[in-house]
C-alpha cells in the first residue's frame, strides 16, 4: 500500500513540502537536500531493527548487517578524517555533544565554551541548556570592536577558571577557527579539547577546511549539514577516550541506534 492510499492527507503535505523545498531559495547555511540513495536508505528495512549495544556485542538476535552496516561506517568516518575512533550511534548533534559531559564531566564540574550572543551552540554551555543548567559553565564571546575572538582573552579566561572541557565551534561565527591555538589554550590548564565541527564537517571532509582533528581530544558532528546526509551525530576521539566515549553513548544516554541513517 502507498502513503497516499494509507493517509492522503500525510502525502498531500509531503507533495507541498517537496514543491517547497525545490521552488523557494533558501539561505539556512546548515540546511541541504540529502540524495536519492541516501532517501533510499532512510527508507530501508533498517528501521525495523532493533540492535542496542555495539558490534558483536548486542543485545538483540539477527545483527549480522546491522554490525556490518556499523562497522563500514565507523571505518569509513575513521578514513575520511584521520581519527583513531570513532562512535557513529548518536541520534544527532545535540545527544553527541551530551554525551561527551556524561563521558568526561559530573555535574557541577566547570566547563567552558563559546556564548550563543558571540556565534556559539547551546550545548556548548547556554544557561537555558542542559549544559548550561547542569554543569558550571564559563562562556567566552567575540571581541566586540572587532567580531573577531581573541584568543589571548580566551586564554586568560581559561587560566582563571580552569575549566575541566573546553568547547571550541560556532554555529554563527563565520571565520576560521585556530584549533591548534584552543588546543593549546585548554591543555595548558589541564582541560579535555572539544571541537563541535557540525557545520563545517562536509568542508573538512573535502579538505577545502582546516581540520581540529589532529589539535583536540575529541571531536562531534552532525551527519547532515554540509556532510548532506541524514540527520545524525558521530563522535570523533583519540584512543584514550573511546571506552568512555561508547559507554556515555550507550547505555548512558541512548537505547538502540537508528540503524536507517547510519
Amino acid at each position: 500500500m502507498s502513503l497516499r492510499d494509507a493517509d492522503p492527507e500525510v502525502a498531500d503535505i509531503l507533495v507541498a513540502e517537496n514543491r517547497r523545498q525545490h521552488v523557494k531559495i533558501r539561505l539556512i547555511a546548515s540546511e541541504n537536500y540529502v540524495s536519492t540513495d541516501v532517501l533510499e536508505a532512510t527508507g530501508s528495512v533498517l528501521t525495523n531493527k532493533y540492535s542496542e549495544g555495539y558490534a558483536g556485542r548486542r543485545y538483540y538476535e539477527g545483527q549480522q548487517q546491522i554490525d556490518q552496516i556499523e562497522m563500514l561506517a565507523i571505518e569509513r568516518a575513521k578514513g575520511l578524517f584521520g581519527a583513531e575512533h570513532v562512535n557513529v550511534q548518536p541520534y544527532s548533534g545535540s545527544p553527541a555533544n551530551q554525551a561527551v559531559y556524561v563521558a568526561l564531566a559530573k555535574p557541577g564540574d566547570r566547563v567552558m565554551g563559546m556564548s550563543l550572543a558571540g556565534g556559539g551552540h547551546l550545548t556548548h554551555g547556554a544557561g537555558v541548556s542542559v549544559s548550561g543548567l547542569h554543569y558550571d559553565a564559563v562562556q567566552y564571546g567575540v571581541d566586540p570592536e572587532t567580531g573577531f575572538l581573541d584568543y589571548d582573552a580566551i586564554g586568560k579566561l581559561a587560566e582563571q577558571t580552569r575549566p575541566k572541557l573546553l568547547w571550541c565551534g560556532t554555529t554563527a561565527y563565520p571565520r576560521i577557527l585556530d584549533f591548534e591555538r584552543f588546543a593549546a589554550i585548554g591543555h595548558k590548564v589541564g582541560a579535555v579539547v572539544i571541537a563541535d565541527m557540525a557545520h563545517i564537517s562536509g568542508l573538512v571532509a573535502a579538505g577545502v577546511h582546516p581540520t581540529p582533528v589532529p589539535h583536540v581530544d575529541i571531536v562531534t558532528s552532525t551527519t547532515h549539514k554540509t556532510l548532506r546526509g541524514p540527520r545524525g551525530g558521530m563522535i570523533l576521539c583519540r584512543q584514550q577516550f573511546a571506552d568512555a566515549i561508547d559507554k556515555a553513548v550507550f547505555p548512558g544516554l541512548q537505547g538502540g541506534p537508528h540503524n536507517h541513517t547510519t
